[in-house]
């Protein structure tokens, strides 16, 4: 068993972790139970799967451009199979896991991505719609590093960078615990590793598994500042999510410091830096700085964005959480 290679038992879930696993999925699908299940994906990901996934589907969905609640509120009722199978990106598989949490089914996972969905029961719900027994995390992943790997390389660094702000966002939660602290520093030191290595050099197994374990410590210890700052900007600003997170956890990084400064210099150094550096070194992994104005982001906005943020309740996670004054200035530093 290694880092590149491995099966993953966690309670009702099961983890499969290799390069070609995707190509499998007809068979393990079967092994699993999803016989009859309903496939949604995307044009892009398609591409990444064998023929005889498609082929073996009853029915086949689409999963259009657009915020996780209004696409799923689409197709809910369009859905008859119990069990669900997401081949795509954060998205395709929070679309999925929004659908079968309101219809009671079940969702295998096959990430394109680093974005961690399939790791977690965290995600909205369809506009309308009430979960029929609680938030759903994907039972059956078949995690591909190379798949997961396989965005252009701007694009793969926001998804990384997305990643990565999973695992720094569940370090100062209340919540936070031994094992997600240990996941998070973890995935955080593979994912910037891998991010140092050329891209014609690059090992996608480790970035892949940085994402999977950052996932991991997010679902266990839930978020705080960043992701509620980046959630709502995504929401009400409707700029892309990954390059947002790429944006922003630069100074959230900066801003947490004093806050939970063991939590913040455990983290600069999983990423080979001193504390004083950590908003620099994420900005290099980033691939340079990232500005919300170069994303599309429109001022006339703002405030409503900041209404949202400050009305959410998973800000009070953070150590001392940060007035409007504060959040504003963050934001602004990042446009």
């Amino acid at each position: 068993m290694s880092d590149s290679e491995f099966t993953w038992r966690d309670g009702e879930r099961t983890i499969y972790f290799r390069a070609g696993v995707i190509g499998d999925s007809p068979e393990i699908l079967d092994a699993h139970d999803f016989g009859a299940y309903e496939l949604l994906t995307t044009e892009r990901a398609m591409g990444a799967a064998p023929l005889e996934l498609a082929e073996g589907a009853v029915g086949f969905h689409h999963v259009a451009p657009g915020p996780v609640n209004d696409v799923a509120a689409r197709i809910v009722d369009e859905v008859s199979a119990s069990a669900l199978v997401a081949l795509g990106g954060g998205r395709v598989i929070d679309v999925a896991k929004a659908v079968a949490a309101v219809r009671g089914g079940s969702v295998a996972a096959l990430p394109t991505t680093l974005s961690g969905a399939e790791m977690t029961r965290i995600h909205r719900l369809p506009e309308g719609y009430a979960a029929a027994s609680g938030l759903l995390r994907p039972e059956l992943v078949l995690a591909d590093p190379p798949v997961m790997a396989s965005l252009p390389e701007q694009r793969l660094r926001a998804s990384a960078i997305n990643a990565l702000a999973h695992g720094a966002d569940s370090l100062y939660t209340p919540l936070a615990n031994p094992v997600s602290r240990m996941s998070a520093l973890r995935g955080a030191g593979l994912i910037a590793k891998a991010l140092d290595a050329a891209p014609a050099e690059r090992d996608p197994a480790p970035l892949a598994l940085g994402a999977v374990l950052c996932a991991y410590a997010l679902d266990s210890a839930l978020f705080a500042l960043h992701h509620v700052i980046c959630q709502s900007l995504v929401r009400t600003l409707r700029i892309p999510h990954a390059e947002t997170n790429a944006a922003i956890l630069p100074r959230v990084a900066e801003a947490m410091v004093p806050r939970a400064g063991k939590q913040m210099t455990a983290l600069a150094r999983a990423l080979g830096t001193r504390r004083d550096r950590l908003g620099k070194r994420v900005e290099e992994l980033a691939g340079g700085r990232i500005r919300l104005a170069a994303l599309g982001a429109e001022e006339a906005s703002l405030d409503e964005a900041v209404k949202t943020i400050l009305a959410r309740p998973e800000l009070g996670l953070t150590p001392d959480p940060p007035d409007e004054g504060e959040i504003r200035g963050l934001i602004a530093a990042a446009w």
